[in-house]
């Protein structure tokens, strides 16, 4: 399904948090021409890993991507740009705030060449505030925007997920704004400017925890694996490994209490209600654990997936791409790049149900470093390059 095969966004990011904005519009079968600095995006240097030279993490956000070189800081450069944007529906940068402007290529500027032009910036801390000029990276965001407060162990220092949240939720936001700006433009072409922020990325996840924080006023706290509000609702040990299990709401307690064999457990004044486990919450754990010590992971999902109730193994990678379901699904595919050779990749998890073509219809690699420049800049005549 190649919903954006009509749209060409011409994308200026670099690392992450663009990146994974164009990729999702690339996948699609948007034309996303990726500008580059001589020097290329910076991931290009960052590993190991290398395959062949090329970067795993580079690869891994930039496919179904065209890569034009350009010198912004040059006239040639700018001049370049101004022809692209013109025939552009949508500009994505992530350069510290005041950057676009002080290139001479800020929203006045991209207006003034395309008047229906959509401009998404991403940014540590947004184009306003006192901290518009403060560089912003991936752990910044989620130390001050109260993530690595809440994650880790109750008795533990603060701890960075092992994904980088701020930026791939920043990427996400900024989809969604640049696809209800393309939304407007059906009835208002005036050009739009979208303010995307690390910060308020991870602001805008916390749901539940500012909620508790707003009714309460009082800081929420590393929990491990455990929920504030349900209980159980966490990972626990088994003989030969860990698994999560999640028991939502009273009914499925009476159907887990009925499985492991511990009826009796439902009539518990200390567990009846989710509130009453909440509030007993260390000593039904402690119960938990011990009995869950006596089997395999694979034996108490069996059994608690048979009988309904949520549970699941807690993966290592290596588990999760050998997964039945997840090979089932397309999750990962391979391209073939002119370097690299065969690379995997995950896939868009998004599926339209009523459409027969495989769920990734684009399968081009990442782009080499300017590998398009000619291709691109050719169409637009003699003294633009």
């Amino acid at each position: 399904m190649k919903s954006f095969e009509d749209l060409r966004i011409i994308d200026l990011t670099r690392i992450l948090s663009g990146p994974f904005c164009t990729m999702y519009f690339a996948d699609l079968g948007a034309e996303v021409i990726k500008i580059e600095s001589p020097q290329g995006d910076d991931t290009r240097q960052w590993g190991p890993p290398f395959i062949q030279g090329e970067s795993a993490y580079f690869l891994s956000v930039n496919r179904n991507k065209k890569s034009v070189v350009l010198d912004l800081k040059s006239p040639e450069g700018r001049q370049a740009l101004h022809e692209l944007v013109r025939t552009a529906d949508v500009v994505v940068e992530n350069f510290r705030p005041g950057t676009m402007d002080r290139l001479g290529i800020g929203f006045k500027v991209l207006s003034e060449w395309n008047p229906s032009i959509i401009l998404a910036s991403i940014s540590g801390f947004g184009q306003t505030g006192p901290y518009a000029n403060v560089p912003g990276y991936d752990v910044i965001a989620q130390g001050m925007g109260g993530l690595m407060a809440v994650t880790g162990d109750p008795d533990g220092p603060p701890v960075k997920p092992g994904f980088s949240l701020a930026d791939i939720s920043a990427g996400m936001w900024a989809v969604i704004g640049i696809l209800t700006a393309l939304r407007q433009r059906d009835v208002d072409s005036s050009p739009e400017w979208i303010d995307v922020s690390l910060l308020e990325s991870m602001m805008a996840f916390q749901t539940y925890a500012a909620g508790n924080y707003f009714a309460t006023g009082i800081d929420p706290t590393p929990m491990g694996s455990a929920h504030p509000n349900i209980c159980p609702y966490q990972g626990f040990k088994a003989q030969d490994g860990f698994f999560n299990l999640a028991v939502g709401n009273d009914h499925l307690w009476h159907i887990f209490c009925h499985t492991v064999g511990h009826d009796e457990w439902t009539e518990d004044s200390r567990f009846i209600t989710n509130a009453d486990r909440v509030s007993h919450r260390d000593v039904l754990v402690d119960i938990l654990t011990t009995l869950f010590s006596t089997r395999p992971v694979a034996e108490w999902v069996f059994m608690l997936r048979a009988a309904g109730v949520p549970s699941g193994p807690i993966y290592r990678l290596s588990e999760l791409y050998r997964d039945p379901h997840v090979q089932d699904r397309n999750m990962v595919f391979t391209v073939d790049h002119p370097v690299a050779g065969p690379i995997q990749q995950v896939a868009t998890p998004i599926k339209f149900l009523n459409h027969t073509e495989p769920p990734n219809p684009l399968k081009n690699p990442a782009p080499t470093l300017g590998q398009h420049t000619k291709d691109v800049l050719d169409p637009l005549g003699p003294g633009r390059k």
